[in-house]
């Protein structure tokens, strides 16, 4: 039987940025997991894998799943699914309307429907509507326990000596695993890039399922700039400086805000003296696109 298979890219390290920008006593480090491949960027390759393998395990004929229409886990989930050679459909939050990254979904064989914003918020619904026999349903943005077990393996590039772990925060996937994976001396900083999402907590701790482990996050939620994908000029320059000091890309929606939130700690001498930073750089560049032409300089 074919199986994706995502877990073995010695390429993958920490990069240590240069101590220009950061307290001399601190280490800052960037786990660059948007190298990992164009299309299924970042975190979005291990948290599909589980899922995908066991569609194919059950012989299903269609990967169903929801997202924005700029969502990585949208383009992810296409391409992913047309590698392992099983349609996939995606339903889509808004009126309809063509982008680059509905695109790349569609050339990729995804099918999309769009829904309202009100019916997208009653997925159950919707699933009964579209059920089909060979259906494979996922949540948005991988949640659930298998997406979780795969972002636990994000926790093999991260160097064990690493004091604290900061990744953005959409559906709390990514951050659920990472904190089921973690060390014992290691802390969790979640970046919430949604604004009003402090339920997202409770849906980690039901996903982690180990109260101990809980105590090892900890929870910002001053970075989202107004909102999901909401931005300033400001952040476009920073996202333009970070690229000219360390070639570091980042997107405006996800890692942009990370960063700003990395420097910022920094700079309130968050962070003991000695302390090990590495943050996630967990893909996502294409939210991009939507920005006119030659904001960026990446």
């Amino acid at each position: 039987m074919f199986e994706l298979t995502f877990d073995k890219m010695p390429y993958l390290q920490a990069i240590p940025l240069s101590h220009t920008a950061v307290n001399q006593n601190i280490t800052l480090s960037v786990l660059r997991l948007d190298v990992i491949h164009a299309e299924i960027s970042g975190n979005k390759w291990f948290k599909l894998q589980f899922y995908l393998n066991e569609a194919l395990k059950l012989n299903s004929s269609r990967i169903v799943t929801f997202g924005g229409a700029y969502s990585n886990h949208i383009i992810a989930t296409a391409v992913a699914s047309k590698m392992a050679g099983i349609g996939s459909m995606g339903i889509i939050r808004g009126d309809k309307q063509t982008n680059s990254t509905l695109t790349i979904a569609a050339n990729a064989g995804m099918q999309l429907a769009f829904v309202s914003r009100s019916q997208f918020q009653h997925k159950n619904i919707i699933q009964q509507q579209l059920q089909q026999p060979g259906d494979y349903w996922i949540n948005e943005g991988g949640l659930g326990p298998l997406g979780v077990e795969g972002a636990m393996g994000i926790q093999t590039y991260i160097p064990p000596l690493t004091t604290h772990i900061l990744c953005a925060v959409g559906t709390g996937t990514m951050l659920a695993g990472l904190i089921k994976g973690a060390l014992p001396h290691q802390n969790l900083i979640g970046i919430p890039v949604l604004k009003g999402v402090d339920n997202i907590r409770q849906e980690i701790a039901a996903l982690v399922k180990q109260p101990e482990k809980m105590q090892q996050m900890q929870w910002f939620n001053t970075y989202h700039f107004g909102g999901y994908a909401k931005h300033n000029t400001i952040l476009l320059e920073k996202m333009n400086l970070w690229w000219q000091l360390y070639q570091l890309p980042t997107d405006k929606v996800y890692t942009a805000k990370l960063m700003w939130a990395v420097f910022d700690l920094i700079e309130k001498n968050y962070f003991p003296a000695g302390s090990n930073i590495v943050a996630i750089h967990s893909g996502g560049l294409q939210g991009n696109t939507s920005l006119l032409p030659n904001i960026l300089k990446f």
